[in-house]
């Protein structure tokens, strides 16, 4: 068993591999908000809202993960997270994928505070919902 480390995971959004830009990643879930629980969604604990939530750097160029969230909120888009950033996809080191919906997010999307770091750069985050619980691939590539 190969537990999670904190510098491996890798990140698509569509075909484009954004992990160098981006510094928290996390796939979870919520419990949905509906108006109508099914007696199916309550005998297996209620519906669920499965989400991509990331933390990037504000970098406006093209082909930038801040320029496709800036062009295409509202839109659909095909994600992948790779947590233990292997080339191939095993049944002990897994990958996810699902298709999220693009959310412009609360809060600052430009600019942040000041930092005396020459390294530091400023972030915007995000928390996008997948149409459907993810699947885990155990073969493939990344």
């Amino acid at each position: 068993m190969a537990a999670l480390g904190t510098r491996f995971l890798k990140i698509k959004v569509g075909t484009t591999e954004y992990t160098s830009t981006v510094s928290e990643a996390a796939v979870g879930s919520d419990p949905a908000d509906s108006d109508f629980t099914s007696y199916a969604d309550a005998a297996a604990g209620g519906a669920r809202e499965w989400y991509l939530r990331f933390k990037a750097a504000q970098d406006m160029a093209t082909g930038s993960l801040w320029r496709y969230l800036w062009d295409n909120p509202g839109t659909s888009v095909a994600v992948k997270v790779n947590p233990y950033g292997n080339a191939t996809a095993t049944a002990t080191e897994p990958h996810y994928s699902g298709n999220v919906t693009v959310i412009m997010p609360d809060g600052d999307i430009i600019g942040g505070a000041a930092n005396p770091s020459t390294t530091a750069k400023q972030t915007f985050e995000c928390r996008w919902v997948f149409a459907a619980k993810p699947t885990e691939s155990t073969s493939g590539t990344f």
